[in-house]
């Protein structure tokens, strides 16, 4: 009877103690941002594969996973195109299409920049309003934009983040679609969805 209660004693310690212990942290390692593109009259989105640099810009790249845990680039549509050159989106008014305000849209805040890398075939930058307003060249809150070429006469100007690793073609295939004379795409080209996925 006795090592009976005693086994039921420390049956209930073991329980108490194994039930309230906290799970040791799950480790975050290196991650990509899978963006999801929806092309006009196509069943299946096109998947953009973002790499992050985040030792050349931390700060801005937290901001950009901040933005995308909250889906907040769900539904946008981008907002301005150059042939095989560029395409820029991360502006919230343009879920509605373009209006006079396309390309002014925003999360509210802005981004202190963090120009170190150069403008390459792929790679990511923030946009920003010019100079004679914005002399810190301080980075847009959530618009951004992906070089389709080198582009060395952006150095020094704009904070590079990330960079395409795959599903540049996608985006090319964004660029030449037909546009306004606001560059504004005249096709509903939208970003079903962008998701952080671990790096393989």
């Amino acid at each position: 009877m006795c090592f009976f209660l005693r086994t039921i004693f420390l049956l209930t310690i073991f329980s108490f103690f194994t039930g309230c212990a906290t799970p040791p942290p799950v480790a975050t390692g290196p991650q990509v941002a899978v963006m999801e593109i929806k092309f006009p009259k196509e069943k299946e989105t096109r998947s953009v594969v973002i790499a992050f640099r985040e030792g050349a810009a931390p700060q801005t790249v937290s901001n950009f996973k901040e933005l995308v845990t909250q889906h907040y680039y769900d539904g946008m549509r981008f907002h301005r195109i150059f042939a095989h050159t560029l395409v820029q989106t991360g502006d919230p008014k343009s879920r509605h299409g373009e209006t006079n305000y396309s390309g002014t849209g925003g999360p509210g805040h802005t981004i202190p920049a963090e120009i170190h890398l150069p403008h390459q075939r792929g790679s990511v930058a923030m946009s920003r309003l010019p100079d004679n307003i914005n002399p810190l060249k301080a980075s847009n809150g959530s618009q951004f934009y992906v070089c389709l070429e080198p582009m060395p006469q952006l150095n020094g100007e704009y904070t590079v983040f990330a960079e395409v690793t795959e599903g540049l073609d996608v985006l090319d295939a964004v660029s030449v679609v037909p546009a306004n004379s606001n560059n504004f795409p005249m096709e509903k080209m939208v970003i079903k969805s962008i998701r952080l996925m671990p790096a393989q």
